[in-house]
C-alpha cells in the first residue's frame, strides 16, 4: 500500500509537524476564547489519500484518533498504522460495507438513515458489541450531501434509540464552504443549537463539525472533534490511475 503513494521526503515531514503546531495554536486560542478547555476538543488527522508514513508521523506527536472515509482504503492502510491508533469512520458509509469495518473502529459519524442504523446494529451484534454512533445531519440543506435536515432528526434519533447494538453519541455534520467567519460562526452555532436541543431525547456528548477551512469557528461553538486532513498533510495525493 505505502508504494501507491509519492515518497515522503524530509520537508514534507517538516511540513506536517509545522501545521501541527499551527493547529494546535489555533485550537488552544479558539478555546480561550470562548472559555473553553482545551481537553475538551479532539483533534483528528483524516487520512484519506494520505500516506501511512505521514499518519504515523502525526500519531507519534499526539494525535491519536484518525478518521477514514473510505472502506477500502481504511483496510489496506491499517495494518501499517501504529497499532494503538483509534480509527473512526467518517465517510458516506454503504450498508453492505458496514460489516467490514464493525469490528476495527470505534466511532460511526455517518449515519444519516434508519436504514444505515439497522446495519450498524446487525453488524454489531454480530460482533458482540454496541456501536457508537453520530447522525448526520445536512445544516446547509445541499442536495449533493448526504445528512438528515435538522426537522427530521428528531424523528431518525427516536428510531435509532430502539435498536439493539447502537448507541447515539451525538451528531456530525460537514456544512457548506464558507468564507466569512461571521457565516462560519452563524452554521456552527445554529448547529450546537439544534445538538444541544436533542439533549432532550438522548444525552449526548459528542458534536462532530469543523474541517481544515472552518475548524477555529466550529470551536468557538461548541465543537469536541474537529476533523482535518489537508490543514494538516498537504494537499491530497491521488495516485494515477493504470490502464
Amino acid at each position: 500500500m505505502e508504494n501507491e503513494f509519492a515518497p515522503c521526503t524530509a520537508e514534507q515531514r517538516e511540513a506536517v509537524l509545522e501545521r501541527l503546531a499551527v493547529i494546535r495554536e489555533t485550537i488552544r486560542e479558539a478555546c480561550r476564547e470562548s472559555g473553553r478547555e482545551e481537553s475538551e476538543v479532539t483533534l483528528m488527522a483524516v487520512t484519506k489519500t494520505v500516506a501511512p508514513e505521514l499518519i504515523n508521523l502525526a500519531f507519534d506527536h499526539g494525535v491519536t484518533v484518525l478518521g477514514e472515509n473510505r472502506v477500502q482504503e481504511f483496510l489496506a492502510k491499517r495494518p501499517l498504522y501504529r497499532p494503538d491508533a483509534e480509527v473512526q469512520f467518517i465517510g458516506h458509509l454503504q450498508t453492505n460495507k458496514v460489516k467490514q469495518i464493525a469490528d476495527k473502529v470505534t466511532l460511526i459519524h455517518s449515519v444519516d438513515s434508519v436504514h444505515l442504523a439497522e446495519a450498524v446494529s446487525k453488524a454489531a451484534q454480530q460482533c458482540g458489541r454496541i456501536m457508537p454512533i453520530l447522525l448526520e445531519v445536512n445544516i446547509g440543506g445541499e442536495l449533493s450531501k448526504s445528512g438528515v435536515s435538522p426537522q427530521e432528526l428528531p424523528a431518525l434519533l427516536e428510531a435509532v434509540q430502539n435498536l439493539p447494538a447502537v448507541r447515539v453519541d451525538g451528531l456530525m455534520t460537514i456544512p457548506p464552504p464558507m468564507a466569512e467567519k461571521s457565516e462560519q460562526m452563524r452554521t456552527f452555532s445554529e448547529m450546537y443549537r439544534l445538538y444541544d436541543k436533542m439533549q432532550q431525547y438522548a444525552p449526548m456528548h459528542t458534536l462532530s463539525m469543523g474541517m481544515s477551512g472552518d475548524y477555529a469557528a466550529a470551536v468557538r461553538c461548541g465543537a469536541t472533534i474537529v476533523r482535518i486532513g489537508s490543514g494538516l498533510f498537504g494537499a491530497r495525493y491521488y495516485p494515477p490511475k493504470t490502464e
